[in-house]
């Protein structure tokens, strides 16, 4: 049996509250080739929650500037392009053409501190490039 991986991608407390952040990352597929998997990371309170960074309606990012991807109420997860909105906390598509669809969830866990996404396997970079110590 497997162990499930975890990936820590930051801090905490590297997210602010209320807050939606963006990271681009290398995932393996079952077939071990890397290809690049956006995903965005809100933290609201003590919660965090994590979703492909990829708007069913046409496959664009849901951020029209880097890290931009809150509403102007700050409440909900917008597509830039389109203007449909999510929930934060189900990814559910609640206004605009692609209403009803959902965006794809991915695992998180908080440990130690770190954010970590779980049960994916990711290219890791042995710290060349990161923004550690920043």
């Amino acid at each position: 049996m497997e162990a499930i991986s975890a990936y820590a991608i930051c801090r905490f407390s590297d997210i602010p509250s209320q807050r939606a952040i963006g990271f681009h990352l290398m995932i393996l597929d079952e077939d071990g080739t890397p290809r690049p998997w956006p995903i965005v990371v809100i933290r609201w309170g003590k919660q965090v929650f994590g979703y492909v960074n990829r708007c069913p309606h046409n496959g664009v990012n849901l951020d029209w500037e880097r890290n931009q991807f809150l509403d102007t109420n700050g409440t909900r997860l917008m597509c830039g392009k389109h203007g449909s909105t999510f929930e934060l906390g189900t990814g559910a598509c609640v206004d605009g053409p692609c209403k009803g669809q959902t965006l794809t969830p991915i695992a998180l866990a908080v440990l130690d501190g770190d954010i970590c996404v779980t049960g994916m396997r990711l290219v890791e970079d042995d710290g060349v490039g990161g923004d550690e110590g920043a």
